[in-house]
């Protein structure tokens, strides 16, 4: 084999790679986010990842071709809630902001360490329209000189109630859209276990969650069936889908809301009613408050 070939052969993965990206898409983005080598390659991990994010990139970018024109051409605002690494947001902004002049991405993280980073690289790439907030979700809408209004909330993989801390911000902030894709919640499944004994002699619907594996499931289950009931209460029209195939992400539910104005006075009265059903009660003040 010649050293030609033996190159050629070489580039093949790369080229194969570059083929699953999106049109216009930075490599050297990537490369930075390490979902790409310096070679130009993508191990399984990164590519399921990137999956991910392509596929709620998607779900965001209809919401934002759909939005009214802003007041004095400011353009979208986004907040990206558990932001992590903010992979969302720098993909987001170099699919869909870095072609406009207009728009803001805002991304909420608690861990300083990833913010200072996601700073550095914004910096560095001259993603002047991107700014991250060393904050926890839950305290995000308080920080002075944010906008009144949000045009797309989202929250890819906040854990536990941090996704309920992300919808208390759109609410707060007037999301036009949120877009959610919950993970590893636990609160509901506590409460739960908690009651177990009581409920056991109260329903038989207790087997439902009887052993400790169902427990979490429906834990799981529960909560986002009490999400879409209060966002729809809020006033917001709600669809749930797949995210991704299962083979990609077993934390794969996408929870989509638009903001209508016409809120559901039934949707309030189920939620209550699934509380109650559930021995949950407690939950309605913490939390969904704007019932109150």
């Amino acid at each position: 084999m010649t050293a030609k070939h033996k190159e050629k052969q070489k580039e093949k993965p790369v080229a194969a790679e570059l083929q699953e990206l999106r049109p216009g898409q930075s490599v050297e983005l990537l490369k930075e986010l390490h979902v790409l080598t310096r070679e130009g390659r993508m191990n399984q991990d990164s590519r399921r990842k990137l999956k991910q994010v392509y596929h709620l990139y998607q779900f965001i970018e209809k919401l934002l071709l759909e939005l009214p024109p802003s007041p004095e051409g400011e353009g979208p605002t986004v907040a990206d809630h558990g932001a992590g690494k903010s992979y969302l947001g720098f993909i987001l902004y170099d699919l869909f902001f870095k072609q406009r002049d207009a728009g803001h991405i805002w991304g909420i993280e608690t861990r300083d360490d990833l913010v200072q980073r996601s700073r550095e690289l914004a910096a560095r790439l001259g993603f002047a329209r991107m700014s991250f907030l060393n904050i926890s979700a839950a305290d995000a809408a308080d920080v002075p000189g944010l906008p009144e209004r949000f045009d797309v909330v989202t929250a890819l993989h906040a854990c536990d109630t941090a996704t309920d801390d992300a919808i208390a911000f759109g609410l707060r902030k007037n999301a036009r859209c949120m877009v959610l894709v919950p993970c590893c919640q636990a609160e509901v499944a506590a409460c739960l276990r908690q009651n177990k004994a009581l409920s056991l002699s109260r329903t038989p619907l207790a087997e439902l969650w009887r052993h400790p594996l169902h427990t979490r499931e429906l834990g799981s289950q529960l909560t986002n069936v009490l999400r879409c009931l209060y966002l729809e209460a809020m006033g917001y029209q709600v669809t749930v889908t797949e995210l991704v195939g299962w083979e990609h992400s077993m934390k794969n539910e996408l929870i989509l809301a638009r903001h209508t104005g016409q809120r559901k006075s039934s949707a309030a009265e189920r939620l209550r009613a699934v509380l109650a059903e559930f021995g949950l009660q407690d939950l309605e003040r913490q939390r969904f408050p704007a019932l109150q």
